[in-house]
């Protein structure tokens, strides 16, 4: 399914993102994500939040390139010419992100792979569908006789809203309904599949997603991102409840107890510790691991998960802190940068798209926005020292854990700087002769 962590780093067939150089033996999915652009849609996504970008850094590159240019030609300053070649290229780079933003995404960013092969550019969206769920079935059935682990990362329930017609209109809740029912559909499909071939008890199964809905995501009065209940906030706002408190679903009937509800937080982090332990090994040692293994949990030898503290972060920013105090049933959460709403009482940062996680979008709270989760879990109700007395004890606690966290810390090269985000032609991956990247294996071979 989606990987959505890059594939190459220096060339176009290093590799060095792929998920088979990251501990998998087999891949089939999208190297990247699934966006608008994909179905060639008129409401663009990707390109709505960098074509602006895009266009102001090549305005500015180009000014100081001409700048210097200028200079050199009239002998108004000294400059190498290699230093005015190097801006003329940069310029070049984002000048042609920005126009392929306008059309060009869906052929270079939309594409399946299977293992380090790209076998269909762009992706052919009718047929995604069925293609994922055959992959995940043919996996089960070639490892049914040794151990496994499948992780299948579905496209569902993602902008857009990908849904074959069978199952369109099925829902009374529009085309995200539809979409929501479709998935569930697969997720029945693969149970039915671990269930005929007998793996039903041996089988640890986890079944969860990555963020609350998107509340940005809508189409006309059509909401395409989902709803978030009592919970404030949704997908990309770090520390609102509304984008991180997700339901977790897990089933082994020869080892865990049916029916039983958890009320204690966990974390996505936690998928990777609790492999481990059912592997038999044993996570490593020289560095800090966020999670927890979710076993003694799940099986009742504890009643809390290892997670005193979480912290919540909007990109490297840190937006909140979750406290949940171990001689108590108190959930506290302080909020240090919250984002600005537009319109200001939406919810939601209909005005850009996707809430910023710095900058001018974001409110800043010193003290922090503090609440009790337990009685006030749609943080509607901020306290104060005026009307809780332990509000001064709780801030510091909490910003004592913030300190100890933030020694855990190895700094790293920032991800997300513009430099990363420009389109390098040397890193595309592309199955034909580039730029002249179309291939469709998928329907060749059937």
């Amino acid at each position: 399914g989606k990987w959505h962590l890059g594939v190459n780093c220096k060339s176009r067939h290093d590799h060095c993102h792929h998920p088979l150089n990251h501990g998998f033996d087999y891949f089939y999915g999208m190297p990247f994500t699934l966006l608008n652009e994909c179905q060639g849609t008129d409401d663009p996504e990707l390109a709505k939040s960098l074509q602006d970008t895009y266009w102001l850094y090549t305005q500015m590159i180009i000014l100081a390139g001409l700048t210097l240019l200028i200079g050199k030609l009239t002998n108004l300053f000294s400059v190498k010419w290699k230093i005015i070649i190097c801006l003329a290229l940069c310029g070049l780079l984002y000048f042609i992100s920005w126009f392929s933003s306008y059309g060009f995404t869906k052929y270079w960013n939309c594409i399946l792979m299977r293992n380090h092969d790209i076998t269909e550019q762009p992706m052919n969206l009718e047929k995604t569908t069925s293609n994922m769920l055959k992959e995940a079935v043919s996996f089960i059935e070639r490892n049914k006789n040794r151990p496994f682990l499948l992780f299948v990362s579905l496209l569902h329930v993602h902008t857009p809203l990908i849904t074959t017609e069978k199952f369109q209109g099925r829902s009374r809740h529009g085309l995200y309904g539809d979409n929501v029912e479709e998935m569930d559909w697969m997720v029945g499909r693969l149970l039915d599949v671990i269930d005929k071939e007998g793996l039903k008890n041996t089988t640890f199964i986890y079944f969860a997603s990555d963020h609350g809905g998107s509340l940005e995501s809508h189409r006309g009065s059509a909401q395409f991102g989902g709803w978030n209940g009592i919970y404030k906030g949704g997908k990309g706002m770090a520390g609102w409840e509304g984008g991180i408190r997700v339901p977790g679903i897990v089933r082994w009937p020869g080892v865990l107890p049916a029916g039983t509800v958890i009320h204690d937080l966990t974390s996505l982090m936690d998928i990777f510790p609790t492999v481990v332990h059912l592997a038999g090994g044993a996570v490593p040692q020289d560095r800090v691991i966020d999670g927890h293994t979710l076993l003694p949990l799940l099986r009742g030898t504890v009643q809390r998960s290892g997670h005193e503290f979480m912290f919540h972060y909007c990109g490297v920013f840190l937006h909140a802190v979750r406290w949940h105090q171990k001689d108590s049933g108190t959930i506290w959460k302080a909020h240090y940068a919250t984002p600005v709403f537009q319109p200001e009482a939406s919810g939601a940062c209909f005005g850009r798209g996707i809430c910023p996680c710095f900058g001018d979008g974001v409110t800043h709270h010193d003290p922090p926005l503090l609440f009790d989760l337990s009685q006030d879990p749609s943080e509607a109700n901020p306290l104060s020292a005026d009307t809780e007395p332990l509000f001064d004890s709780v801030t510091r606690r909490i910003g004592k854990a913030v300190e100890e966290h933030r020694k855990t810390l190895t700094p790293v090269p920032q991800q997300l700087s513009p430099y990363n985000n420009i389109w390098k032609p040397w890193l595309q991956p592309c199955c034909g002769t580039f730029p002249f990247c179309w291939c469709d294996e998928e329907n060749n071979k059937a």
